[in-house]
């Protein structure tokens, strides 16, 4: 019998760590799609970027010693110092996906001008000068592999890294070089062997710098001041052979609470496209938690005394004043009154294939003014107001606007027949149309910001709403500084929050 159990057992405990191990899933509320196009784009463009900061960079000293057998020289001490990259050309550069591992970039046969100071010494003299090297068959390859840390920063990793520059020519300048310049070309060779065994050790500096910055970008935006945005890495990439797929968290949370929403996102998998640089997949997840922490926030409500009623139905003066005395006759007012409107819930989000709907459960509230000014409601009544949602992409930014499809009343049983109540429907439907409505959609045109490093803009935007997420298809396009800057700036000109918001590092 106990050998019978035991399997039993066994089988339990094995489907129960699964049922643990998928309940744990984590699922992106923002995926960032980087295609083959992207690559070629960034080679022609990295290009540039890379001939402006090498000019500008400080290249360490190159020195050693070499024996020159030719001359009947035990040892020459010399030193390469001031180095400067004046130009480069690499007309053969390739950046390609390597599946599961990461990109690999290639290029050979390129070249490069430099100016140097040198100085050498020997038993038998020593002296100082100037010199140019033009450097050719050069040849590098690597693969960058994308990663991210503790806390969801990006971070990058150099691996199989291979540079290896064939020629060399020196020319020296001074009163001697006449004399330096015939036997140059056997010093060439050391330059060579040194120059080799530095190359890769300075571009894996380079990116060790690189992720020094990174690690200090701040990964939760402010957005307003209700919410912040987490845009954080969940987990490596998806690498295929034609797309890198970033992971991004995409979850807003109110200010002064990191707790996540009380609700999970659902897996979802952008369609197979090639045609844009880069794609980029907003849930439904990322759409409900920003309604959902607006709303524990507090954002969603709002007080319109008459005059400012009055201010946002200003397109139409005549409609104001028979709204207005239609309220004032209704609940025989004869004071000022105000409405307050106010979401009783989060908005309902549900995105079908071109269409992009929110519910929106609220409450509205005809308060008045008395003569010893206490505030007192009139009358109240819950609502659910049906809308349409508009998209568009504006600079960097995701705008959203409201339009009004319906509204349903939802009465308490007690005021069912009330005739006062009943009329008011009218005029909610005006309040809705000509006040509420605009006033959110100017709040809307803020926007949502969308993920883009510095300096880089979305050209060529197009937005499609699926089932259950909204994919952005857009090429990019890199301004050129007029001056090439050293510290990293994140997510574009977005404001950046202090450290007090800092995610903790995942368990």
């Amino acid at each position: 019998m106990r050998s019978k159990v035991v399997p039993v057992l066994w089988g339990c405990f094995l489907l129960w760590n699964l049922y643990i191990s998928t309940s744990q899933t984590i699922y992106p509320g923002i995926k960032a799609r980087i295609t083959q196009r992207a690559l070629d784009y960034g080679v022609q463009s990295g290009m540039e970027i890379i001939e402006q900061m090498a000019k500008e960079k400080n290249i360490p000293n190159l020195s050693g010693s070499e024996t020159l057998e030719f001359l009947k020289i035990d040892y020459v001490n010399y030193n390469f110092s001031n180095i400067k990259i004046n130009a480069f050309s690499f007309p053969n550069t390739s950046l390609t996906f390597v599946p599961g591992v990461g990109i690999k970039a290639l290029s050979n046969h390129g070249s490069a001008n430099i100016s140097t100071d040198w100085e050498i010494r020997s038993p038998l003299y020593q002296d100082a000068g100037g010199a140019d090297l033009f450097l050719s068959g050069i040849y590098f390859t690597g693969i960058l592999i994308l990663t991210q840390d503790d806390f969801g920063h990006p971070t990058l990793k150099l691996q199989d890294c291979y540079a290896q520059v064939s020629h060399a020519h020196v020319s020296f300048f001074g009163e001697l070089s006449v004399l330096y310049n015939s036997f140059a070309e056997p010093m060439e060779k050391p330059i060579l062997r040194n120059l080799n065994g530095k190359l890769c050790p300075i571009v894996i500096n380079e990116v060790e710098a690189l992720n020094v910055n990174l690690s200090t970008l701040e990964i939760l935006t402010k957005i307003d001041n209700y919410t912040l945005l987490d845009y954080s890495l969940i987990g490596p990439p998806e690498v295929t052979e034609n797309y890198l797929d970033l992971n991004l968290k995409g979850a807003f949370y109110p200010l002064d609470d990191l707790s996540d929403p009380p609700f999970s996102p659902a897996p979802f998998e952008l369609p197979e496209r090639r045609d844009s640089m880069l794609y980029i997949g907003i849930s439904e997840y990322f759409l409900r938690s920003a309604f959902f922490a607006h709303f524990t926030a507090g954002a969603f409500s709002v007080t319109l005394s008459t005059k400012e009623i009055s201010h946002h139905f200003s397109q139409n003066a005549q409609g104001i004043g028979i709204l207005l005395s239609r309220i004032a006759e209704i609940y025989i007012l004869s004071q000022p009154f105000m409405l307050r409107v106010m979401a009783t819930e989060p908005p309902r989000v549900t995105l079908q294939p071109g269409n992009f709907t929110l519910d929106i459960p609220a409450s509205i509230i005809v308060l008045t003014q008395t003569e010893n000014s206490t505030v007192e409601p009139i009358v109240s009544m819950d609502f659910v107001a049906s809308t349409s949602v508009g998209l568009a992409i504006l600079g960097q930014r995701l705008i959203c606007s409201l339009s009004l499809n319906r509204f349903r009343l939802s009465l308490p049983e007690s005021n069912r027949s009330d005739i006062k109540v009943l009329r008011f429907e009218n005029v909610l439907s005006s309040i809705l149309h000509f006040g509420v409505l605009p006033l959110a959609n100017t709040k809307l045109q803020q926007g949502f910001p969308l993920p883009n490093p510095h300096k880089i803009s979305l050209v060529n935007s197009d937005i499609e709403v699926l089932e259950g997420f909204l994919v952005i298809s857009t090429d990019l396009k890199y301004e050129m500084p007029s001056k090439q800057q050293t510290s990293f700036h994140g997510w574009g000109g977005l404001d950046l929050i202090n450290g007090q918001w800092k995610r903790q590092p995942a368990p």
